[in-house]
C-alpha cells in the first residue's frame, strides 16, 4: 500500500486528533481524582510506616484506604455524571470487576507467600494495585501505563537499594508522585 505524503499527512493528524481525544477523555472522566486521593493516602500511609512502629500503623492504613476510597468512589461517581459515554458504563463494570479480581487474586497469593516482613507483603500489595492501574491503563489508553511502570520501578530501587528509608521513599516517589501525576493529567491534559 502506498500512500502520497498527502495522505500520510491526513492519517498523522488523524491519529494526533485521536490521541488528544483520549487524553481529554481520561482527563475530564475523572482518573485524576483516583490517582489524587491514592497519592495522598499513600504519602501519609507510607510517612507513618516510616516513622511509627506496631499495630498503629496498620490502623492507620486500614482507615485511611477505607476512607480513601469512600472519597474517591464518591467524587468519582459526581464526576461521571458530567461525562456522557454510551459505553461509560460497562467500561465502568469492566473495570470494577477487574479490580475485584484482582483483589481477590492477591488476597489468595499473599495467603500462599506468607509469612512475609512488612516490607515485603507492602511491595506484594503495591505491586498487585500497580497492575491494577496498569490493566486499567491499557483500557483506556496506551501512553497512561508509562507513570505505572515507572512508579514499579522506582519502588524496587528503593527496596533494593534504600531499605532503611524504603516507606520514606514510596511515600514522596510514590504517593507524591501520583498526585502529581493527577493534577498534571487534570490541569494539562
Amino acid at each position: 500500500m502506498n500512500l502520497s505524503p498527502n495522505e500520510a499527512e491526513q492519517a498523522l493528524e488523524t491519529i494526533q486528533k485521536v490521541s488528544e481525544k483520549t487524553r481529554h477523555s481520561i482527563a475530564s472522566g475523572g482518573t485524576y481524582i483516583s490517582l489524587i486521593v491514592t497519592g495522598i493516602i499513600w504519602l501519609s500511609g507510607f510517612s507513618c510506616a516510616q516513622f511509627l512502629s506496631g499495630a498503629i500503623v496498620a490502623y492507620v492504613w486500614i482507615g485511611m484506604s477505607v476512607v480513601g476510597s469512600i472519597v474517591a468512589t464518591a467524587l468519582n461517581i459526581r464526576q461521571s455524571r458530567h461525562v456522557h459515554s454510551p459505553t461509560a458504563g460497562a467500561t465502568a463494570k469492566r473495570i470494577g470487576l477487574t479490580w475485584l479480581l484482582l483483589a481477590v487474586y492477591c488476597a489468595a497469593a499473599i495467603a500462599v507467600a506468607s509469612p512475609m516482613d512488612g516490607k515485603k507483603l507492602t511491595v506484594f500489595i503495591v505491586l498487585f494495585v500497580l497492575i491494577g492501574y496498569l490493566v486499567t491503563g491499557l483500557l483506556l489508553s496506551f501512553s497512561s501505563i508509562w507513570p505505572g511502570l515507572a512508579i514499579i520501578a522506582l519502588m524496587l530501587t528503593g527496596y533494593f537499594l534504600l531499605p532503611g528509608y524504603f516507606y520514606l521513599w514510596m511515600a514522596i516517589l510514590g504517593g507524591g508522585g501520583m498526585i502529581f501525576l493527577g493534577l498534571f493529567i487534570h490541569y494539562r491534559w
